[in-house]
Formats: structure tokens, sequence, C-alpha cells
């Protein structure tokens, strides 16, 4: 399944892009995609934290994904 995935902060600077598309196999799960993407770019392996939301919600790694999901990459965010 094509899933289209939004990055923000330090995970898009990783990739390059505020947006990709991955393929991954039905009924892949937010951990699924996250090896994917640590496989990709391995930069990602490093980052001590990074929260997926799956339309507007925080997910769970045992989260099921479906093709029409908007998922959303967010780092943890630092500051003053």
């Amino acid at each position: 399944m094509k899933l289209s995935v939004l990055l923000f902060g330090i995970a898009r600077d990783i990739v390059g892009d505020r947006q990709i598309s991955v393929d991954l196999p039905e009924n892949e799960n937010v951990a699924g995609l996250l090896n994917y993407l640590k496989k990709e770019y391995p930069s990602f392996n490093d980052l001590q934290s990074l929260l997926v939301a799956v339309n507007d919600t925080y997910a769970k790694s045992e989260h099921v994904l479906q093709e029409n999901d908007e998922i959303a990459l967010i780092p943890p965010v630092s500051g003053g």
C-alpha cells in the first residue's frame, strides 16, 4: 500500500523534504513504518524519540495503517 508521510523538524531535515510517499505491505503497523524509515534513512536511528500521528491522533507502534491514512512524524521539540 502507498502511504503519504508528512515530516516535521529534524525528520524533515533527515529526509530533505516535507512529505514522502512510501510503499509498505498491507496491514503494516506504525513500528513497521518506522523500521522502514530507519533502513532508508539511517539518521532516524539517532533520534531519541519520534511521535507518529495517524489521522490527527498520536498512534502507538502496534496501530495498523491504512492506505488513506494521514501520517505525520513529529520529533521532540526543544526550546526555552
